[in-house]
């Protein structure tokens, strides 16, 4: 848990901002505080922030490449090219086939559509060569990759002698080289001009087909009945939810919870959101996992055949085979856990490592990812969990806060088979004798580059409240900042000098918990909160010694009634901070 709390001081000229803003916008002055401190600091901005316009989306052709891009594929429609949509078997990589491959659909012949998603565990992650192979034996000329290929130097060299074409539409870092490709519609490329770089690999599609449709005189609003698919890429891929992505996000979730794609309504019915608002975290925990599974378990190609259902009884069918996927993958997924934190019990010098690096050759490739981000949370180091595959040693790699895990693993590019993500989450193959050699360079980095600030876990307090503040105001500002997530994540308040009202009391199966009231010196009104596992502090609390708390800020509904109720994100008594 954090063991340092880190408030935010606002300045004189943040004070003055929210004085005015805050009226201008009938904001709750700690909610208006919180944007300018966030960065959204001008009156348009904060207007442009309250308010997500569909017209605020940036022109597609800013990106590099686009007509390009557009121009190949019309050529291809006209002249009545076989095309292959290809993508990766997460979620991002298969909401983006799905979304492009529906918009063609749409408008072009559906004999000359084809979709690809590579095999896990036969192919591995993006462009392979028997994805190639397939597309040369059904005499495809044309491939539109979507969430890979910005690193798939030889492969696309090598479709290109057997003349077939790409079209790149990738998030992800790109090399020293590009491909080979007809057009490379990235906006991490180092020569991009394109004005946001955060898209998901299905908004680079989403960009693309905007453009198609821009070019062709299609009318927008057949893209926009597919923003839901963008949403869930969005909040799966946990890229930045700031200007165009929370656009599209917020357009997203609005499509989702009032006309959702079959396959996502099967989805949201059978994890049990049928009748709840669907937010960010909804996707990020329930619906996410879902679409993973497929490829986690099976091959993502399944979760294509979702996402393209056309009526709500294969939807159904084939949203149960999801959902069976997914609790074989919770399974797993314990079994994993378990057997990760007994090979670090037996083997406690791993620990004395900044990075810490574990491997067994028998592990599931499919959750060695989810088995990484829970070794991140529980020990607050950069993790990596690494498997046999194919004769190769595949990892999975997690990261804190402030420390680049991508450019670690990229330090050793000379070494690696493969490797590619994010500064929080990347992936790499190595041969199994190059392991201790990998394991000592990463270590060396992390001494050099890995400070010790970024060694402590902190809780980033947004704002310090009294109670009497916390209020249905309060509550319905805090829903204009929606939708939620990176760089806009759920705002963590603080309130000091608590104390319990009496009736806090331990709750759960084991007694883990506490079910909280509390009083502080701003009003003689109660409030609830829930503090999940800190039993430790129960003795102070019932002592009525004062207590500071952090929490975020809920309604709660219980026999149709709707309350506030804080949930508690750390204690700090007399005695400790949790």
């Amino acid at each position: 848990m954090p063991n340092k709390w880190n408030y935010q001081t606002p300045t004189e000229d943040q004070i003055q901002k929210r004085d005015k803003f805050s009226k201008l916008f009938d904001l709750s002055p700690s909610v208006c505080l919180l944007l300018i401190q966030r960065g959204i600091e001008t009156e348009s901005e904060i207007y442009k922030f309250l308010n997500p316009s569909i017209n605020d989306l940036h022109d597609p052709f800013l990106m590099l490449d686009m007509r390009k891009a557009v121009n190949r594929l019309n050529k291809a429609l006209g002249n009545k090219e076989k095309i292959l949509i290809y993508g990766d078997y997460d979620v991002d990589g298969t909401t983006a086939v799905s979304l492009v491959y529906k918009f063609l659909e749409q408008n072009c012949t559906k004999s000359h559509l084809n979709y690809y998603i590579p095999d896990r565990y036969d192919e591995g992650y993006g462009i392979s060569y028997k994805g190639i192979e397939f597309a040369s034996e059904n005499e495809i000329t044309l491939i539109i990759c979507l969430d890979c290929g910005i690193k798939a130097i030889e492969k696309i060299a090598y479709a290109k002698t057997l003349g077939i074409d790409f079209i790149v539409c990738d998030h992800h870092m790109p090399g020293n080289e590009l491909p080979d490709a007809v057009a490379v519609l990235d906006a991490k490329r180092k020569d991009s001009t394109y004005p946001y770089e955060h898209l998901s690999g299905c908004g680079v599609g989403f960009k693309f087909m905007q453009a198609f449709a821009l070019s062709n005189g299609i009318n927008f609003s057949q893209l926009r009945n597919l923003l839901d698919l963008v949403a869930v890429s969005i909040a799966s891929d946990i890229v930045p939810i700031t200007g165009e992505n929370r656009i599209l996000a917020h357009f997203g979730l609005k499509q989702l919870n009032s006309n959702p794609n079959k396959g996502l309504k099967g989805i949201i019915d059978i994890c049990g959101l049928s009748n709840k608002h669907i937010s960010m975290s909804d996707i990020v925990f329930k619906i996410g996992p879902r679409i993973n599974a497929s490829g986690r378990m099976m091959n993502g190609k399944e979760a294509v055949d979702l996402l393209l259902a056309k009526d709500a009884a294969s939807a159904k069918e084939k949203s149960k085979n999801i959902d069976q996927y997914n609790d074989d993958r919770r399974e797993l997924d314990k079994k994993t856990t378990d057997e990760a934190h007994a090979l670090i019990e037996e083997n406690p010098e791993i620990l004395n490592n900044k990075i810490i690096v574990i491997f067994k050759p028998n592990w599931h490739k499919g959750v060695i990812g989810i088995i990484a981000s829970r070794l991140t949370e529980k020990y607050y180091k950069p993790t990596i969990v690494m498997t046999l595959s194919n004769g190769f040693i595949t990892g999975s790699a997690r990261s804190i806060t402030g420390f680049d895990i991508y450019k670690a693993i990229e330090s050793s590019k000379d070494i690696l088979e493969n490797f590619g993500g994010h500064p929080f989450a990347a992936g790499m193959t190595l041969k199994e004798e190059i392991l201790d050699t990998f394991k000592n360079r990463l270590e060396s980095y992390a001494d050099e580059f890995m400070i010790e600030e970024q060694m402590t876990q902190t809780l980033d307090i947004d704002a310090t409240l009294d109670f009497m503040e916390i209020n249905q105001k309060l509550i319905r500002d805090l829903n204009r900042m929606n939708p939620l997530g990176p760089n806009n994540p759920k705002p963590i308040f603080c309130t000091l000098n608590v104390k319990d009202y009496g009736t806090s009391k331990l709750v759960g199966k084991e007694q883990e918990h506490i079910k909280l009231e509390m009083i502080d010196n701003s009003s003689t009104n109660t409030i609830q909160a829930i503090a999940f596992g800190m039993h430790r502090h129960i003795k102070a609390i019932k002592n009525m010694d004062n207590f500071d708390i952090c929490y975020t800020i809920e309604e709660n509904t219980y026999n149709n009634k709707t309350s506030i109720q804080l949930m508690t994100k750390n204690i700090r008594t007399n005695n400790n901070t949790d």
